[in-house]
């Protein structure tokens, strides 16, 4: 048969192109690549090692994320105490307590300029779920969070944060 002949030439005079036959399903396999079984033990393992020892870094730094949330809440406290003393003169009283900063006081001595805003949002509970604890005279206060125990002292999680530490 002639080079320059075509297709349709060629099937009219009986020659069909050649059909591929498929391959037996044992050379399919082989050409398949997958994980043995050994292999995705050897990564289980491994993955299993990994979480032995990232988690309870991980999980042990819950107390330590809790009393930087305090001290941060604390230090946002002491800003919001600064403004009412830039505003008013002196700071609220023991007795008018944080909510001070978030609507205006009742009890003397009231503010002179209490901005309309508000100084917070609202007062912060501590990480713990426990109301901080202000102190104050007018002229000097202190805010406290007891830790993670909701008691005073303590060490670790337990230790209290207090504004005076803060700086």
């Amino acid at each position: 048969m002639n080079v320059g002949t075509s297709l349709s030439d060629r099937i009219r005079a009986g020659h069909r192109p050649a059909r591929r036959t498929p391959r037996p399903r044992a050379e399919r396999r082989q050409n398949q690549q997958g994980f043995t079984l050994i292999e995705i033990m050897v990564v289980v393992f491994i993955l299993g090692l990994l979480i032995t020892l990232v988690a309870p870094r991980i999980l042990g730094r819950t107390d330590e994320a809790r009393q930087t949330k305090a001290a941060a809440d604390i230090k946002a406290v002491q800003q919001a105490l600064a403004l009412y003393k830039l505003d008013n003169g002196f700071f609220p009283t023991t007795e008018q307590g944080l909510e001070a900063l978030v609507l205006p006081p009742t009890s003397a001595p009231l503010p002179r300029r209490w901005n309309p805003e508000g100084y917070l949002e609202k007062v912060p509970a501590d990480p713990w779920d426990q109301a901080y604890i202000f102190e104050s005279d007018g002229s000097r206060y202190v805010v406290i969070s007891l830790g993670a125990d909701g008691a005073e002292g303590g060490t670790g999680p337990a230790a209290d944060i207090n504004s005076r530490d803060l700086g």
